[in-house]
């Protein structure tokens, strides 16, 4: 059986493709635009990991290849190097170099001396990561434990303030680990990322779905103080589910982005209500304020919830997940955990602390990179 022939962009096309992907266009786009297929264009654009590859530009003082024929037609014509060399207003030692690592006077053609030269101009940069062995390892071992690039980038800049060579920017953590022929940072790690993509990609939008939700108090009836977040114990929920219908409850603190995970049987509204009731009577008093929630028909019972807690529900405007965006955030750094389409009932409370614990841990860009613990346990320490 014979196999597939490879099909390759010109340099016009890639440069195309390049140009289409800027713009957010699909690989489904750019392939029929282009009139390839999607493995194409696909492959193409993930030999780099996503990145667009600088352009390589010759200088002016290397030989071009008109000068190279040159070379070749006066070596037919049985000139001499110093002659050739007067010909072109070149030193001759320049000529006599090109000539020499070029198979010598017998064997040099400038086509291919020309190709030679080119492919061999190509030096590219030492990775920042290669060279420094204690900064790789570092790298590595933050990115075993579920960190993202920028999180490892501003913790090294807190840890060692002092020390320039542990200093490394999240763009080329990213693009050591997408482009492999820098060969610092092995392929695996890039499931520890959040998305197990072999090169970069834009993100999509998510989709929220609305429920009638009876006697709703509407976001916008929400305290100022609420918004600002400068005052603790205002929390916003959802559920992140899974496959056969599974589903886990999340509570995400709106001025320490603190996560809560709730472990649930069911989706219906008396399972749900009675297992964040349990949750949030483990709470301070002085951190349980509000609650704010999607228009999920899981909190048609939040009366019987604010009965309880003494804390008031308010729901998002349908198809408005922003308004929760602290916990949006949070469900987006859970799927790291807890993918699309797996089955969650099968995780454990036990596990659950476990994984909200280490997301707990995590400093975070919005936090001044302090973690979510810190800045929870201090609001804890104030209420005693």
């Amino acid at each position: 059986m014979q196999g597939r022939t490879r099909v390759f962009l010109s340099a016009q096309q890639r440069h195309e493709a390049w140009r289409r992907r800027q713009q957010g266009h699909s690989i489904t786009k750019i392939a029929e635009a282009l009139h390839k297929t999607t493995s194409t264009i696909f492959n193409s654009l993930a030999s780099t990991g996503g990145f667009e590859p600088a352009l390589q530009h010759r200088s002016p003082r290397v030989l071009s290849l008109v000068e190279r024929e040159e070379i070749s037609r006066s070596l037919c014509q049985g000139l001499s190097l110093r002659q050739i060399a007067q010909q072109l207003h070149r030193h001759p030692s320049t000529v006599s170099r090109e000539v020499r690592r070029h198979g010598g006077a017998r064997q040099y053609r400038a086509c291919e001396a020309d190709k030679r030269a080119y492919r061999w101009a190509r030096r590219p940069k030492p990775c920042r990561l290669g060279l420094h062995r204690a900064l790789r390892q570092t790298v590595v071992g933050k990115l075993r434990c579920n960190w993202s690039p920028q999180q490892i980038c501003h913790w090294l800049v807190r840890q060692h303030a002092e020390d320039d060579t542990m200093r490394v920017s999240h763009e080329t953590i990213y693009k050591t680990l997408f482009v492999q022929s820098r060969g610092a940072l092995k392929k695996q790690l890039l499931r520890h990322l959040r998305s197990k993509r072999p090169m970069r990609l834009p993100r999509s939008a998510a989709r929220a779905h609305a429920s009638k939700i009876v006697d709703a108090l509407s976001i916008a009836e929400r305290p100022a103080q609420v918004q600002d977040r400068a005052v603790p114990g205002h929390w916003e929920g959802d559920l992140i589910i899974g496959k056969r219908g599974t589903q886990i409850g999340t509570l995400v603190e709106r001025h320490s982005r603190y996560v809560l995970l709730i472990k649930l049987e069911r989706k219906d509204t008396q399972t749900v209500v009675e297992a964040l009731t349990k949750q949030a009577l483990k709470l301070p008093r002085e951190l349980r304020k509000s609650l704010t929630w999607d228009r999920g028909g899981e909190m048609a019972n939040h009366k019987q919830f604010s009965l309880a807690t003494d804390v008031q529900v308010y729901f998002c405007d349908p198809h408005s997940p922003w308004q929760r965006g602290s916990n949006e955030n949070t469900n987006g750094l859970l799927r790291q955990y807890f993918p699309k389409g797996t089955l969650l009932s099968a995780h454990s409370q036990a596990y659950l602390d476990k994984v909200a614990r280490e997301l707990n841990e995590r400093p975070r860009e919005t936090l001044d990179y302090r973690s979510p613990a810190e800045v929870f346990n201090e609001c804890v320490a104030s209420t005693g």
